[in-house]
């Protein structure tokens, strides 16, 4: 076959065969994260344009991380109960407004209190998006959308940072305002063309747009009673999430700790937004190709090696000192170790939560992110100050470490499981079917 028909062949394979309320939604974040400005930077301009603290950036960072764990709860049982659509729309107008407050906002006291209310709003959509995903993607598609939204995510960071970096220099306000804009686009978006695709709210006789997991737990009435009491006693999704906790906080000094540390090291401001582009540049380079690459793998060893990719690569930043090209060199590893984890996580979870209750499940799962995003800034400061960046690095190691044996230990115990459990095993009401145990951390 000519190498041109090859690439239109895989291309086709990759992107093909999804519905069309999936590329709507898919519009609406690349629109979003085209201007997604303000989180990136927001520990660079507290810093080095308002003078505070890195302590003090690492605290506005934790608080804004509060208000996501806080969001994350409360807007996965909003999306199950008053539907993804108008949870996802609330979400989007508040953080529009709150963002561009930001802006105008002086005083140390009134920013935490601002920051807090952005992490709030802003995180409200994830457990929504991820919801009216996993409702109109087929079951066998689920992990290339995932990948695909992944991918325009980092399609609108990657260049949102390269030209943050330049914007800022002529003054942050245009950051936030600019954010804000492309939030209510994003709005419009959803508004226009993204109907609601809770279970519940679709016709008799057809349980989800496009779910294929027919005869499992997570479409039986009992699941229609499932409240985040079930989400916290189900000790394998939870598992999982406490070892994403682990990675999370991890990542989350890519966009905070990192940040002071260049700036400590006289990276530049300009320079600081093309290596940390560098992350989104990447997976948009190398996140549909090697999505193709690992399909069919052991699902444990792809986790194990993208958890052992993320925390040695922060690791490496330990011996970067003020060359800009190796900050860049370990960007690259642990934007590798991301490319693998992110879809094969964010499918795993969706195979593990109930049809009718994919918002509670999808918004623990973002819980893990959130109290990252506010321990994580607060830990990652702290140590910087007071113990140095060789602490912070050796740390991140080591939680990427033990978030690999996490993932290996679940793998072995769900093999040994599954050997001893019957094939008809039946399910337990209330809670993930046990055909989507045995299979959660089974080849993909």
């Amino acid at each position: 076959m000519p190498g041109s028909a090859r690439i239109r062949t895989a291309f086709s394979e990759t992107v093909g065969g999804l519905p069309r309320q999936f590329w709507w939604l898919w519009t609406s974040t690349l629109v979003n994260r085209l201007g997604g400005f303000v989180v990136t930077f927001l520990a660079l301009y507290l810093t080095a344009e308002r003078g505070y603290s890195a302590s003090y950036a690492g605290l506005v960072a934790a608080l804004f991380g509060l208000g996501s764990a806080i969001a994350a709860v409360g807007a996965g049982v909003l999306t199950d109960r008053i539907g993804r659509r108008p949870t996802l729309l609330a979400a989007q107008v508040s953080t529009a407004v709150f963002t561009a407050v930001l802006g105008f906002t002086d005083g140390q006291v009134a920013i935490a209190v601002v920051a807090f209310l952005v992490g709030l709003a802003n995180n409200a959509s994830r457990p929504a998006v991820s919801a009216i995903i996993a409702d109109v993607v087929p079951a066998k598609d689920r992990v290339r959308a995932f990948s695909l939204n992944y991918w325009a995510i980092n399609i609108g960071f990657g260049v949102s940072a390269a030209a943050a970096g330049l914007i800022a220099t002529h003054g942050y306000l245009t950051l936030f305002l600019l954010d804000a804009v492309s939030t209510l686009l994003c709005a419009v978006v959803v508004f226009v063309r993204i109907p609601e695709t809770r279970p519940e709210a679709t016709t008799a006789g057809d349980t989800t747009a496009g779910d294929t997991t027919a005869g499992t737990a997570a479409e039986t009435p009992d699941t229609a009673r499932i409240g985040l009491g079930t989400v916290f006693r189900d000790g394998r999704f939870m598992a999982v999430v406490g070892i994403n906790l682990l990675l999370a906080l991890v990542a989350q000094q890519g966009s905070t700790t990192l940040a002071v540390g260049m700036g400590e090291a006289g990276i530049s401001t300009t320079q600081y937004g093309f290596v940390i582009g560098l992350n989104g540049l990447l997976i948009v380079l190398l996140q549909l190709p090697l999505t193709r690459l690992i399909s069919g793998h052991n699902r444990t060893a792809l986790l194990l090696a993208g958890a052992l990719l993320t925390g040695w690569g922060f690791g490496l930043t330990y011996f970067a000192g003020s060359s800009a090209a190796f900050y860049a060199v370990t960007v690259a590893v642990w934007t590798i170790g991301e490319i693998i984890s992110a879809p094969t996580m964010m499918s795993l979870v969706t195979e593990l939560s109930p049809a009718s209750a994919r918002g509670r499940y999808q918004g623990m799962y973002s819980l893990s992110w959130s109290l990252a995003s506010f321990l994580g800034p607060a830990a990652g400061g702290y140590l910087l100050q007071h113990a140095g960046g060789g602490a912070v690095w050796g740390a991140c190691a080591v939680c990427g470490t033990a978030a690999g044996a996490g993932f290996l230990l679940l793998g072995r115990r769900r093999t040994e499981q599954s050997d001893a459990a019957p094939v008809a095993a039946s399910d337990t009401p209330g809670a993930p079917g046990a055909t989507a145990e045995r299979e959660a951390l089974s080849p993909s």
